[in-house]
């Protein structure tokens, strides 16, 4: 296989992936108004545990630590955004 043929499939890959996290943060900022106007903070670590657990359910079980790991930052990026959209609705 050439190593630009590999390259395009990541560069394709990674369109898809930034398309899908961004449509995830659509998704946060939803939930963010919901416990804003609920008074439910932004962490819920049982909900989050709980979605680790079945991340890493649903990898080879060779990569399941790594993706298990990346995946944890997506989760706190996502807190990040609802913490920041909750933080400027406050300031409204």
């Amino acid at each position: 296989m050439e190593l630009s043929r590999s390259r395009e499939q990541i560069d394709s890959l990674d369109r898809q992936i930034v398309a899908l996290l961004e449509q995830r943060l659509d998704v946060a900022e939803d939930i963010a108004r919901y416990k804003l106007e609920n008074g439910l903070p932004v962490l819920d670590e049982a909900r989050e545990e709980e979605k680790l657990t079945a991340i890493r359910a649903m990898c080879r079980p060779e990569t399941a630590t790594l993706l298990g790991d990346v995946y944890g930052r997506i989760l706190a990026a996502s807190r990040a955004w609802q913490t920041r959209l909750m933080e400027q609705s406050h300031g409204e």
